[in-house]
């Protein structure tokens, strides 16, 4: 049997690596990283090895008690060890030696409790047959309380009392025991009826285990399909992952590099709109300026003409009007132009420069730099195309590898002889059935039997005792009382001899049932409760002198191997595989099997063989390089920024005209009437005129507001622009000739780096395979439950269901058995108060001396 049980769970070991070979519909593949392999079928195991004896656990419980009190002492762990080496030979040969004197001191040292009751019961079973003898040839001899006669006392009817109710509760104590003894026979035969269940449950199990350990193979096969599907899955999409990757750490420093060359290429945007900006609001302003000066040069020269008028200076002309005049003709220098745009010069040639270098589109060039670098991905695949193909062959093969060494295990046969092994057993329990039944029908009626003896002394005695308590008349006189209490007397001293015949034979069949039970709870159950017993059995050197643990030594015939009854049972307790429970991996060690076919250095191989050049990824033309230099060269360092600036921040005239209107009209109208103050008036209209359709609208227009603010700005933004914008082109330039040589040089420790963490993903999936098979074959394929549970059975069948039952029985019955000895003298004493006497003493009230007189 044991070696079946090898060969089949050497047979799920090897088969957990095969490759599932058939096609089957693909999964929905979970996340990168934990492949989900679901659950291994499990089969249920419907044995409960647990025993609830019910309310007759109580008295379970009062026995363990009591044994517990006979025999306090612990498991005698080294006696039991030592007997067993010796078989038990030495000592009966050659007792005389000292150790085994010392070997028998501690037996009898630990057998103390036992010893004494079992003593107390031999000088029970040879006293009471003797001491009944002489007693009822002591009543013979009318002695003893044979001679029917009795003395008349004053406390007779307390006496007779006290007997009674004494009689009466030593009674009822040997109806519980009895009761307790009757209710344990009856308990066993019903238990009896159980094994049958239990051992049909148990066989059912083990067929349970047979047949669920080839599915829970088969799902661990097609579990490897999982694991294949997602390494096809990434190898399939290895650009993505890999190159991915590769191009998410080659961003970090290329992206900042090109968005410097597409902000550049922004700027060259904004500065070609900033100088048509500048050349078209300068025209717009030139021309308005101009105007603006020509209608003042034209007042001004008017008012000078006028000013030569000779009533300003001439003798005839007071001084007043002389003055006026004098300080009209100075303040005209006041009136002309503040901002004189006419004078700056045009940025014609740098626009020009700038419509040149915008006929290269640099955003498209750094785009395709954006495009060849987003190809990176597409790269990977072209350029691991073989190694792919490579490692999903090398998959195939490896599967094959696997099928082919799994078949060689004969699985179906060993099955086959196990599921027979199993029937055959089953079979011949059951042939054993209808002699257990037997023999359990011989025990309930020796039992019954026992009790009965005890009954019928119970009997005796309450019908000694409703008869002589119903017949007693406290009137009559021991000679005259009736038939009733007569005849409870004498049926109280049938049950005295009747304890006398039984008593010795109870107490004989109590001492051997409590050597026996008491013993087995004591030395096989309670130790087997607190695995004692497994250390006993598990104790080196102890089957074999040279097997140090006997079931790796009988098994795999290595006695060193950490495989001890103790950890078989626990484990099977623990419904785990039976591959780490009888340590299988001795005969075939799963690790370094998956290790040298699923997990092969061929895969690394092909995997480290991946080759990946970057070096045509190109991020900037030589066109777009040669565009950024023309734009530092394009002469924006040349304009004035300063002069129009200076032009940009003036107003519009050097004096407001309107109050130099006012001021030149509050002056003429100092003068005395004429041709002068006619002219100057005029003049001042005109200068109104101009204020009002010049001025105003060159300050306020949005034409000419606008045209000055895109003006300030866009000279601003320019000289912004131009400054150390050289320098500025040189460090855009340099930071992408450095992502270039990044990509196209130092390339290398970033691709090996990522292909080894793929290469580790890659791996990983066949680890978590390896992983999930080697927990599965220790916690969940072939779990040995039934193995245990065949053995808890055993045990629920012999202390659960034997020896509790057996020793309850004793101790009832021994109780009733001890009870009947104050039985025995409480009858004989009461039943001188019930039975009619032959002689009585009367009082002869006549006598001087008060003397009794027998009367016959």
């Amino acid at each position: 049997m044991w070696t079946c049980m090898a060969l089949l769970l050497l047979s799920v070991i090897s088969a957990s690596g095969e490759l599932q070979q058939e096609d089957t519909e693909p999964r929905r593949l979970p996340p990168p990283g934990k492949l989900d392999f679901g659950y291994v079928p499990a089969g249920v195991y419907e044995t409960l090895a647990h025993y609830e004896p019910g309310p007759i656990g109580i008295l379970f419980h009062l026995v363990h008690a009591f044994l517990h009190a006979v025999q306090p002492n612990a498991f005698p762990h080294d006696l039991m060890v030592k007997l067993a080496k010796d078989k038990f030979g030495a000592i009966q040969t050659e007792y005389q030696k000292p150790e085994n004197i010392v070997l028998t001191l501690q037996a009898i040292y630990y057998e103390i409790g036992f010893l004494v009751c079992a003593a107390v019961g031999l000088m029970f079973i040879v006293l009471v047959p003797i001491v009944g003898l002489f007693f009822c040839m002591c009543r013979c001899c009318d002695n003893c309380g044979g001679e029917m006669h009795q003395r008349q006392r004053k406390n007779a009817d307390c006496r007779r009392g006290l007997l009674g109710t004494l009689l009466f509760s030593t009674s009822l104590v040997i109806t519980i025991g009895v009761l307790c003894a009757y209710a344990a026979n009856q308990n066993l035969s019903s238990q009896v009826k159980n094994i049958r269940r239990l051992v049909n449950s148990n066989m059912r199990d083990l067929h349970t285990f047979a047949n669920d350990t080839p599915t829970q193979i088969d799902y661990l096969i097609s579990q490897y399909a999982t694991a294949k599907n997602k390494v096809i899955y990434d190898l399939d999409n290895i650009g993505p992952l890999l190159g991915g990757r590769i191009q998410q750490h080659l961003d970090k420093e290329v992206h900042p590099a090109l968005d410097q060359v597409l902000n550049m290429a922004g700027a060259m945007r904004e500065t070609k709109e900033a100088l048509e900006n500048v050349s078209v609001s300068l025209v717009v302003l030139q021309e308005g300026a101009g105007k603006l000066n020509f209608n003042l040069s034209q007042v001004r020269n008017r008012i000078n003409r006028t000013l030569n008028d000779p009533g300003c200076h001439d003798e005839e002309s007071d001084a007043t009007t002389a003055q006026l005049c004098n300080n009209i003709r100075l303040s005209l220098s006041q009136l002309q132009i503040s901002a004189n745009f006419t004078r700056l010069p045009n940025v014609n040639p740098q626009m020009e420069k700038m419509n040149n270098l915008q006929k290269t589109n640099l955003g498209a060039i750094v785009y395709k730099g954006f495009s060849s670098l987003n190809d990176t991905p597409h790269v990977v695949i072209e350029q691991t195309r073989s190694v792919v193909n490579n490692v999903q062959n090398l998959m195939d093969g490896i599967g094959n590898n696997i099928s082919s060494f799994s078949k060689g295990f004969p699985v179906q046969t060993c099955l086959s002889n196990f599921t027979i092994f199993i029937s055959h057993a089953h079979a011949k329990i059951e042939d054993y059935y209808p002699e257990i039944d037997k023999m359990d029908f011989y025990r309930w009626i020796g039992c019954i039997t026992l009790c009965c003896m005890v009954v019928l002394v119970l009997a005796f005695n309450y019908l000694g005792l409703l008869c002589g308590t119903l017949g007693y008349d406290k009137h009559a006189s021991p000679t005259t009382r009736g038939c009733i209490s007569n005849t409870g007397g004498t049926l109280l001293m049938a049950g005295v001899g009747f304890s006398l015949i039984f008593s010795w034979v109870l107490m004989g069949v109590v001492t051997v049932l409590f050597l026996a039970g008491g013993n087995m709870e004591k030395l096989i159950c309670e130790p087997f409760q607190t695995k004692e017993l497994f250390k006993v059995v598990d104790t080196p050197y102890l089957i074999q002198p040279e097997w140090r643990n006997f079931i790796p030594g009988y098994l795999y015939n290595d006695s060193h191997l950490e495989l001890t009854a103790e950890s078989l049972y626990s484990t099977c307790k623990q419904n785990r595989g039976i591959y780490s429970a009888m340590r299988l991996d001795k005969v075939f060690n799963i690790s370094s099997f998956l290790n040298t076919t699923v997990f092969t250095k061929d895969v690394v191989g092909q995997l480290d063989n991946v080759k990946i050049d970057l070096r045509g990824i190109i991020l900037l033309e030589a066109e777009g390089k040669q565009n950024l230099r023309d734009f530092s060269e394009a002469g924006l360092s040349e304009i004035n920024y300063a002069d129009y600036l200076e032009e940009v921040n003036k107003g519009v005239t050097a004096v407001d005209v309107l109050s130099f209107a006012k001021e030149l009209e509050s002056q003429t109208d100092l003068m005395p009437r004429g041709a002068l103050q006619a002219s100057l008036k005029a003049h001042v209209g005109t200068l109104q005129q101009i204020h009002r359709q010049q001025i105003v609208p060159m300050e306020q227009a949005m034409k000419y507001v606008r045209a000055r603010t895109a003006l300030n700005q866009s000279m601003r933004f320019l000289e912004r622009t131009a400054s150390d914008l050289p320098n500025k082109v040189i460090a855009v330039l340099d930071a992408i000739e450095a992502a270039q040589y990044l990509i196209s040089q130092n390339a290398t420790f970033l691709i090996h780096r990522e292909t080894r963490k793929y290469t580790a993903t890659i791996i990983g999936y066949f680890h978590q395979y390896i992983e999930w098979v080697k927990t599965s074959l220790a916690l969940e394929v072939a779990p040995c439950k039934p193995f245990s549970n065949i053995l808890d059975t055993a045990e629920i069948m012999t202390c659960g269901f034997l020896v509790d039952s057996m020793n309850t029985f004793w101790m009832g019955l021994g109780c009733s058995t001890l009870f009947l000895l104050p039985s025995i003298i409480l009858a004989v004493k009461l039943a001188k108060y019930y039975r009619r006497m032959d002689t009585e003493d009367v009082y002869d009230d006549s006598s001087v001396s008060g003397t009794w007189h027998f009367t016959l």
